[in-house]
């Protein structure tokens, strides 16, 4: 009787433990996949509701690149950042990261100038490094963080590996944001830019 019990037990924290680490996989993965139609999104955007107003606003620049809400919440409670952003840029020979820091704290690894960022694409498994300039050096902002300001980096994407709707990691440091997908280029209306 007590072995049955022993066993039974045991079963039921394999069961839970397995069942634990699939949420946390999916969370820190982005499985949750959110399904606001763009009309939705640009409608809570311009007018969204008083009590969600602070809420909405970051989330929904935040989810076309990270595939969910709660991947995006994790990226603000753990390293400070939000509105995490990848496009190609200069006709899709750069790949453009940038992001918001909320917590000027957390987000010191971003811009630490010891730590080279690299992006690895899923796909392919090639590692893309950031730009280099002539004349000014690393295409990347290594100031110190603030609050409420947007920090870029651009990574070099010569051989076009790197395409719109790709997903791909970013590692800076400890830092390592997971299956992020590249949106589309910011299309130009003519005379405007």
């Amino acid at each position: 009787m007590m072995i049955e019990r022993t066993q039974t037990f045991q079963q039921m924290l394999l069961a839970g433990f397995l069942a634990s680490s699939v949420l946390f996989h999916s969370a820190l993965t982005g499985v949750a996949q959110t399904t606001a139609s763009p009309g939705e999104a640009q409608r809570s955007m311009s007018s969204p509701a008083p009590s969600t107003a602070r809420a909405a606003a970051p989330l929904t620049s935040a989810t076309q690149t990270v595939s969910s809400e709660r991947g995006a919440m994790m990226y603000r409670r753990i390293w400070g950042i939000d509105n995490l952003k990848l496009e190609p840029i200069a006709s899709g020979s750069l790949i453009r990261f940038s992001y918001r820091v909320v917590d000027a704290r957390k987000a010191q690894v971003l811009n630490d100038k010891q730590k080279e960022p690299y992006l690895l694409v899923e796909k392919s498994g090639a590692k893309l490094e950031v730009q280099a300039a002539e004349r000014v050096g690393q295409l990347r902002q290594v100031a110190a963080p603030e609050n409420g300001r947007e920090y870029w980096m651009a990574f070099k994407n010569s051989s076009h590996l790197v395409r719109s709707g790709d997903r791909v990691d970013v590692v800076i440091g400890a830092f390592r944001a997971f299956a992020l997908s590249v949106e589309p280029a910011q299309a130009t209306v003519a005379g405007k830019p």
